[in-house]
């Protein structure tokens, strides 16, 4: 059964790293000792791997990177739980395409390890790609991604602004568009707003909310504690 924690941000205004929501992950990992860590979505792999070692520790985790091991698919089949950080959504998918790390992640999420992910993490933890924000500056292979819950994610959702002379496309339009040629249902995550998906369920926490798109369907609004999985779809793994 899938165990995912589906983060909108890793760091919000005037706090530190995953501060917002630490104790949500020490509750999530539960007796998991060993994280391995994709640091793929930036650049500085090794700057962005000391990051998190450093934050993990500080929570009682041992944190080791995919980028440091000779074998990262055995480093996937040995670890308690997974944790995919945020950046570029483009480059982290590429990343995990050339390891051939898909389908090892998929296969150990399946067997019950836990998955965390934040921002391009959340991304990746969807059928495909397209609704990240992100500028393209990499080719993956295709959009597809993990697949591991059956709804799409859009992460650092904004509301329209009313009083902004901005004449671009909202994220609501550029959903909307997303929506005239998919047929899967799409979360605005706010920031600091975060997925817990367990026993088939997705409920929605932290402290923003998130508005539901579905094709055909007036956008909802949805609160805090909102159980979602009628508006998504039940999340029982790959």
């Amino acid at each position: 059964m899938l165990h995912a924690l589906l983060i909108s941000n890793s760091t919000v205004y005037a706090r530190g790293y995953l501060d917002h929501v630490e104790s949500e992950i020490r509750n999530f990992l539960g007796t998991a000792q060993r994280v391995l860590f994709f640091p793929f979505a930036l650049y500085d792999r090794n700057a962005y791997t000391a990051k998190s070692k450093k934050r993990f520790a500080a929570m009682g985790y041992n944190l080791e990177s995919a980028h440091e091991t000779t074998n990262p698919q055995k480093a996937v089949e040995e670890t308690d739980a997974i944790f995919i950080g945020g950046g570029n959504t483009f480059r982290l998918l590429k990343a995990l395409q050339d390891f051939d790390l898909i389908e090892p992640i998929r296969r150990k999420v399946k067997r019950g390890a836990p998955y965390i992910g934040s921002s391009a993490g959340s991304n990746v933890a969807c059928p495909t790609i397209k609704t990240t924000k992100d500028m393209p500056i990499v080719q993956p292979r295709s959009f597809d991604s993990l697949g591991l819950v059956p709804f799409q994610i859009s992460p650092h959702y904004l509301d329209p602004d009313l009083k902004s002379r901005h004449m671009g496309e909202t994220q609501e339009e550029r959903i909307l568009q997303f929506l005239e040629e998919n047929d899967t249902s799409v979360v605005g995550l706010r920031e600091r707003a975060w997925l817990r998906v367990e026993n088939g369920l997705v409920t929605l926490k932290g402290l923003s909310g998130a508005r539901i798109f579905r094709r055909g369907h007036t956008p909802v609004e949805l609160a805090p504690d909102s159980q979602i999985t009628d508006f998504v779809g039940a999340a029982n793994g790959i």
